[in-house]
């Protein structure tokens, strides 16, 4: 198995950073938007987004969700051990708002269209966009694609996209891994 990083940490903050400022270009002030991240990877990459909202631009009234999409998937069923589900922590109503989903890696598109169906649960939103760190394109199985991507990169499917976040894993790095 071999490994090759495709981003280190300097270049995960700059991505970030990025993100952040696409979003405030698209939202403004936030005041009609809310952040949800897809549990379980997604959530890291959310919080930092979030605390980057906050923190360095200052936008003051974020609204930042966890949701879990375990019992959505259309393959829960389909593995040998239980899944174990995750936390939802959805405070606030998002009916009528604009709803960002933030994930790590969009793969298949499987876990967007299991969070489409998941979210309806909170409300009728006005409009939903997608946020992830990695895009692997050539990889997907349904017509999903993010509004907002950190980095496009080519994956041939026995390689695998592996995101390390500090508070997780003890590093901010992105590898792909060669099985």
């Amino acid at each position: 198995m071999s490994q090759k990083v495709l981003l280190n940490a300097k270049e995960v903050n700059i991505i970030l950073h990025r993100l952040a400022c696409q979003l405030i270009e698209k939202h403004n002030d936030f005041s009609n938007t809310v952040l949800i991240g897809l549990q379980p990877r997604g959530v890291f990459l959310a919080n930092r987004i979030a605390k980057i909202l906050k923190e360095d631009y200052k936008i003051k009234n974020i609204q930042l969700g966890l949701l879990d999409i375990t019992f959505f998937r259309d393959d829960f069923r389909r593995g040998d051990k239980p899944l174990e589900a995750n936390t939802t922590n959805i405070n606030f109503i998002v009916e009528d708002k604009t709803v960002v989903f933030i994930d790590d890696v969009l793969y298949t598109g499987r876990s967007i269209r299991a969070a489409l169906t998941a979210i309806q649960s909170f409300g009728r939103p006005n409009e939903i966009e997608l946020l992830t760190l990695i895009d692997r394109r050539f990889s997907r199985h349904l017509p999903i694609q993010p509004d907002y991507r950190g980095r496009q990169v080519d994956v041939i499917n026995h390689e695998k996209v592996k995101v390390n976040w500090k508070e997780n894993d003890g590093e901010d790095s992105v590898y792909l891994i060669n099985k």
